[in-house]
């Protein structure tokens, strides 16, 4: 169940860092910090579910200013408790419509000025919208962000519906070290997905926690960007530019926003 506190409530933030640590490793967030480095240039960047810091703190550190919008208070706490974390303006709400002054770095009550030259959302984050309207918003969102031919970069998994035999809903994805985790697909019609987590401590201690997703395709991907007025330059595999194809089970892709 979730904290009060909405996505990512205390009790996960608490040790999202450690359970999530193979996503920390060096040669997983390089790559990345090394590609949006390069697309933001000398402008803004802005971070949609900033967490706890993982790429906006290494993006910071390579002169990139960087804002972030993050809906769990919790998260933010951790950031801000890492060195360099106070250099990351952060606006509290949900990245699909929450307004970001990109001047000031604070919340907006007016239509944002698009200063970033940067947006990303990265980790299968855009799942966490849970309906399709949401993530159009989403993308609306960013590019009122964006200033004329600023980018949008989503990393997100591929559906892996091709590896469910009939009559079968569970994709698990890691099996060992006292943790199972497994993917339920719960609708396709809504596109609905639920990751479920199960973890035993050594004192035979068991947690459970279940979080809701909307899975979306690539090409759902770039008629929302063409919605917002964005269009695709670039899709790989991954961080480090592999040729993405149809047996790629994630993709990175970079949506620039088109000049009026």
């Amino acid at each position: 169940m979730l904290d009060e506190d909405g996505y990512f409530g205390e009790s996960v933030a608490a040790n999202y860092d450690k359970s999530s640590a193979g996503m920390f490793a060096s040669d997983v967030v390089e790559p990345a910090v090394d590609l949006l480095a390069g697309l933001a240039g000398d402008g803004r960047a802005l971070e949609l579910g900033v967490g706890t810091g993982r790429i906006a703190l290494p993006l910071a550190e390579r002169g990139v200013e960087v804002h972030g919008i993050e809906m769990s208070r919790a998260m933010v706490q951790r950031l801000r408790a890492k060195p360099g974390g106070d250099a990351i303006g952060v606006t509290i709400g949900d990245f699909a419509t929450a307004k970001v002054d990109a001047k000031a770095g604070v919340e907006a009550d007016v239509e944002v000025d698009g200063g970033f030259s940067l947006a990303y959302l990265v980790f299968n984050t855009i799942m966490n919208l849970t309906s399709q309207d949401a993530q159009v918003d989403c993308f609306r969102n960013v590019a009122e962000h964006l200033r004329p031919g600023g980018h949008f970069v989503v990393e997100v998994g591929v559906p892996d519906l091709r590896r469910l035999p009939p009559g079968q809903n569970a994709v698990p994805f890691r099996v060992g070290d006292g943790r199972v985790g497994f993917d339920l697909y719960d609708d396709l019609a809504t596109q609905s997905v639920s990751s479920h987590h199960v973890r035993v401590d050594k004192d035979g201690r068991g947690s459970y926690l279940a979080v809701p997703f909307r899975y979306v395709w690539p090409s759902e991907l770039d008629l929302m960007a063409r919605l917002a007025g964005m269009r695709l330059r670039e899709r790989w595999d991954g961080w480090t530019r592999e040729p993405f194809t149809g047996e790629s089970r994630q993709h990175v892709s970079v949506w620039e926003k088109v000049a009026e």
